[in-house]
């Protein structure tokens, strides 16, 4: 990873290891409406000039489809379910299930036209991640926070795949432009909701701050700072920032909100990152041994009694041609002979001129 790619990573790691506590402490004051809308309002106003500063909204003209998947996967689904979510699980409990993230890419990846697919060690990894998360979410489901644990679960998918759509179509889009229009149109969706479940009272300069921090640094920093960094290393090693954001969400609600860490939380914190770093292994692909050059690319016949090789043929005139039962095949009819006067084939005359004899199996097979 590169040093630019280092500080993005470390970056997003500890902005988005944040919000757990933020929209703990954000939960307490406001309605799930009113958090959303504050939190993707402020984004959307802060990125706005941005955007506008550098006339980027015009290159939107074409993607609508791709900026609403985006804002549904990414922002409007996942921002309301985690909120909710977090007003009956531990921030922590919550940041550790979201680091499922780069385990379900992993799945996602393999059924979407991922290069990779999945080994025995990422089949391993996935089963103990999974593991992990059954060890966390068992307790809290099996007392009736079910519903809680799905929400974040939900909210884990939404997470694996907006990266994927940012990757794979939004990828040639400014960022500031996306991020603006996303927040944007998730604003729009929760105005109404919002201003139906406002608070009765002025919230706390607590609450006030959280959602203040949630807005500026959670999302319009963090937008940026994520397309930033799935340009620089790519959208499977972007998500694994989970493997860190849950250390940061556990020791801020530890010391901050006094939350306990107990044995479940331990274990399926190695448990979780310890299978999305085998679940989302990277992938090397076998040395591939050089093919013999096509008849145009062959090198010059040294013998001056030799007809040049004919020229290459089409695969399927190739094999149709193989399949004849009579007569000799084009290799054959370039009047190149043996020592004992027979013709030489295409195949025995790259060895009888020294290249190199193709090796079977030598193709190289899909990614691990």
């Amino acid at each position: 990873m590169s040093r630019r790619g280092s500080v993005l990573f470390a970056a997003m790691s500890v902005i988005w290891g944040i919000p757990y506590l933020l929209i703990k402490v954000a939960d307490g004051g406001v309605s799930v409406p009113v958090l959303v809308f504050s939190r993707v309002a402020v984004g959307a106003l802060l990125l706005l000039p941005v955007a506008l500063r550098g006339r980027q909204l015009g290159a939107l003209r074409g993607h609508w489809r791709w900026l609403i998947a985006f804002a549904l996967f990414e922002i409007i689904g996942p921002f309301a379910l985690l909120s909710s979510a977090e007003k009956r699980l531990a921030s922590s409990t919550t940041g550790l299930l979201v680091a499922a993230v780069p385990i379900i890419g992993a799945v996602l990846a393999q059924f979407t036209g991922g290069q990779d697919r999945l080994t025995p060690i990422r089949w391993t990894g996935l089963i103990v991640g999974f593991g992990g998360v059954a060890v966390l979410a068992g307790p809290d489901a099996a007392h009736g926070d079910a519903l809680s644990v799905a929400e974040v679960l939900l909210t884990a998918l939404g997470y694996a795949i907006g990266p994927m759509i940012a990757n794979r179509k939004l990828q040639a889009v400014p960022p500031a432009a996306v991020n603006t229009v996303c927040l944007g149109l998730a604003a729009l969706v929760y105005a109404v909701p919002a201003a139906l479940s406002l608070p009765p009272a002025v919230p706390s300069a607590k609450v006030i701050l959280s959602l203040l921090g949630l807005g500026a640094i959670c999302t319009a920093t963090a937008f940026l700072v994520f397309f930033a960094l799935i340009a620089e290393v790519g959208p499977a090693r972007a998500t694994v920032i989970t493997y860190v954001n849950p250390a940061v969400a556990v020791a801020l609600g530890v010391l901050v909100l006094g939350e306990h860490l107990t044995p479940e939380i331990a274990g399926a914190f190695v448990l979780i990152l310890g299978g999305s770093v085998l679940a989302t292994r990277s992938s090397s692909r076998p040395p591939s041994i050089p093919e013999t050059p096509p008849a145009s690319e062959a090198p010059p016949v040294p013998s001056t009694s030799r007809a040049p090789l004919a020229p290459p043929t089409s695969p399927a005139t190739s094999a149709a041609l193989a399949s004849a039962d009579e007569g000799p095949r084009p290799a054959d009819r370039t009047g190149a002979e043996s020592r004992d006067g027979q013709p030489l084939s295409r195949f025995s005359r790259s060895v009888a001129d020294g290249e190199p004899k193709p090796v079977q199996g030598s193709q190289p097979g899909p990614a691990e």
